[in-house]
């Protein structure tokens, strides 16, 4: 079995490549997939969290990842998210490799999104505000980078400005120019694509900051009581998910307003499934504003973790 560290899976990826591998790889149905999560609580510290997600898919193999979410691990210099990911061959069931699930997952989280904007987002989209200034927060400038060329700045807004700035400062090599935003309300009402990757559980990003046009990436949120914007914005937006198994009932983005009835079901318009496969055009007018909510899920894990066995086995070759 390979071991493939996190090392050796930057080396391999690049964002405009997985991002196509993942159309393609949605072209396929999922045998199978579930998730398990596991919370626990104590007043002194944020919810701590361990997930597995696990997925089968007859073209690729059968996978699970193994993760762990500790916000407080900011304090002591370690990453909120940690994890590992095994891949077993299809056929016989033989451990392929055990990969960084750290790494893995966000390669996989920023090109979820990427694939997303290329669908919904204006083509010709020239801001991106990234909100939230986290691990997750580098890798989804550079992914919505590579899909919309058009972008020619690139504004980051967090809860502690000094962690914004570190970013900023540390994002010197991308294509386009980087700086930080004081003002949230004024900077979404200005910005074309929004990516949100925090811990909140209250909505940060307000509806009737939006304008016509914007397209909403919220990638944050994974609990049943997280969320990253109100119902103004849900209810304004056309809705997009990555799969509707691991997001409307699981997720308290669009579950809460479908349970206090917002939105309903019918309301989620297409997932990436359907998208890739040309069964939904995505943004219809330069006009609408385009959320998506990107949940994961342990079949996205699956087609990450294959095309980096591939790719690392033809490195070697």
């Amino acid at each position: 079995m390979k071991w493939l560290g996190a090392e050796q899976i930057n080396e391999c990826l690049d964002y405009p490549s997985l991002v196509d591998w993942l159309e393609t790889a949605h072209g396929s149905d999922i045998d199978a997939m579930d998730d398990l999560l596991l919370s626990r609580s104590a007043e002194e510290r944020p919810t701590r969290h361990f997930l597995l997600r696990a997925a089968w898919q007859s073209d690729l193999g059968v996978g699970a990842k193994l993760v762990t979410v500790f916000p407080d691990n900011q304090t002591l210099g370690l990453p909120s998210v940690q994890g590992l990911y095994i891949l077993f061959a299809v056929d016989d069931g033989r451990p392929l490799s055990c990969l960084d699930g750290t790494a893995l997952t966000l390669w996989k989280t920023a090109a979820d999104s990427a694939l997303a904007a290329r669908h919904l987002a204006r083509e010709g989209a020239g801001t991106l505000l990234m909100v939230g200034a986290g691990a997750m927060a580098p890798h989804l400038i550079q992914a919505h980078l590579a899909v919309r060329p058009s972008i020619e700045s690139v504004w980051i807004w967090n809860r502690t400005p000094e962690r914004a700035e570190r970013l900023a400062n540390a994002l010197t090599d991308l294509r386009a120019p980087v700086c930080t935003v004081a003002d949230l309300e004024r900077a979404v009402r200005e910005a074309d694509i929004i990516a949100c990757a925090t811990m909140s559980t209250a909505p940060l990003i307000r509806g009737e900051w939006l304008r016509p046009g914007t397209h909403l990436d919220l990638v944050g949120a994974f609990t049943p009581d997280m969320r990253e914007a109100d119902d103004t914005a849900i209810r304004r937006a056309k809705i997009f998910v990555d799969s509707r198994e691991t997001t409307i009932a699981q997720i308290g983005e669009l579950l809460i307003p479908i349970r206090d009835g917002v939105i309903s079901e019918a309301d989620i318009l297409a997932d990436h499934f359907q998208l890739c496969r040309g069964v939904h055009p995505g943004r219809r007018a330069a006009a609408e504003i385009t959320l998506f909510k990107n949940g994961g899920g342990g079949h996205l894990d699956l087609m990450t973790a294959r095309f980096i066995l591939e790719r690392a086995d033809h490195r070697e070759g």
